[in-house]
């Protein structure tokens, strides 16, 4: 697997940018979408997002099971690993460490069942004011530890700020 991370703020450009490069490298990419339908605000969001890709694309849901994609093309852009750790977070009833644990585990297991080039997006949390509750301090921990283990694997990483890519590594 090539990885690539683009990383930043809600609404800073990630998953335009991540679309860009993919159809850049592919006539046929595979979104693999992460997002559970949370509420109505979000089911209307994810489908936004859907009707904004054109028939070019594969579209593909994996709420926590990544390695199920079962893509066959050269690019999928991943979006997002900041939601797919929600979902294993719930899933593992809110304990930080199990949550790396099985984070870390499915994400062996996607790259070892992805040879296609991954463009990863994933949000940068915790820059600004500190979570209020325990649950929210432990998930700005998971989330920080997992982006510097996903990081460390990437050939390429791109913060993204106000739109703009900002080549990292």
């Amino acid at each position: 697997m090539k990885l690539i991370v683009v990383t930043g703020a809600q609404k800073s450009g990630k998953s335009r940018y991540a679309e860009q490069r993919a159809l850049a490298l592919s006539d046929r990419p595979a979104y693999l979408a992460t997002s559970r339908v949370w509420d109505d605000d979000f089911a209307e969001r994810i489908r936004r997002h859907q009707v904004e890709r054109d028939s070019r694309w594969v579209n593909l849901e994996q709420e926590t099971d990544l390695a199920a994609h079962g893509f066959a093309g050269d690019v999928i852009v991943l979006d997002c690993i900041t939601l797919w750790l929600t979902n294993l977070f719930t899933d593992c009833e809110y304990d930080r460490d199990a949550t790396l644990i099985e984070a870390k585990t499915r994400w062996a297991d996607f790259v070892a069942a992805t040879p296609q080039t991954v463009i990863a997006v994933g949000n940068e949390i915790g820059w600004s004011l500190h979570a209020e509750t325990q649950m929210g301090r432990h998930f700005v921990d998971l989330h920080g530890n997992f982006m510097q283990f996903a990081t460390a694997q990437a050939e390429e990483v791109v913060l993204m700020v106000a739109g703009l890519p900002l080549k990292v590594k």
